[in-house]
């Protein structure tokens, strides 16, 4: 793969997630391989089709949604990106997330595997009425801090 087609896939892929939309669904063909893997918190999506209605689904449950990739870093067989996720989510509420993503592309530059880490603990399960309440407890007897507050001196 030249550099120029990996750096060329990979800002076409950042773009797709920064302008997504259910209008701009149809750019992931051109973008991914047929296999396409597409992996986070709560799916394991494989092939086009999967990936899309994954992101059908993202769509619908969001309003406002934005994402920001704020930095690109390349390693030898892979790129990470690293981008910030701000919606509100039904159920959930406002979320601004940051986190990162694996990204593996083909030799012509299209992203053949996707793969994002963020904490869903903290963004999703703890704010989730019945789950919140025993998993905070949980947490916090385990010796972990709420988010923002001070560390023990």
């Amino acid at each position: 793969m030249t550099d120029d087609a990996r750096s060329q896939g990979l800002d076409a892929w950042a773009d797709f997630f920064e302008h997504l939309s259910l209008d701009t669904l149809d750019r992931l063909a051109a973008l991914t391989v047929p296999e396409v893997r597409f992996r986070d918190p709560f799916n394991d999506a494989r092939g086009r089709d999967a990936v899309h209605a994954v992101l059908v689904h993202t769509l619908n449950g969001c309003r406002d949604l934005r994402f920001t990739v704020t930095h690109r870093l390349y390693a030898a067989d892979l790129a990470i990106l690293r981008w910030r996720f701000e919606a509100t989510v039904t159920g959930i509420g406002r979320m601004d997330v940051i986190g990162t993503s694996e990204v593996r592309q083909a030799s012509d530059g299209r992203v053949a595997e996707h793969i994002d880490h963020w904490d869903s603990g903290e963004h999703v399960y703890l704010r989730l009425p019945l789950l919140g309440a025993p998993l905070r407890l949980i947490r916090q007897r385990l010796g972990g801090r709420k988010p923002g507050a001070s560390p023990p001196d």
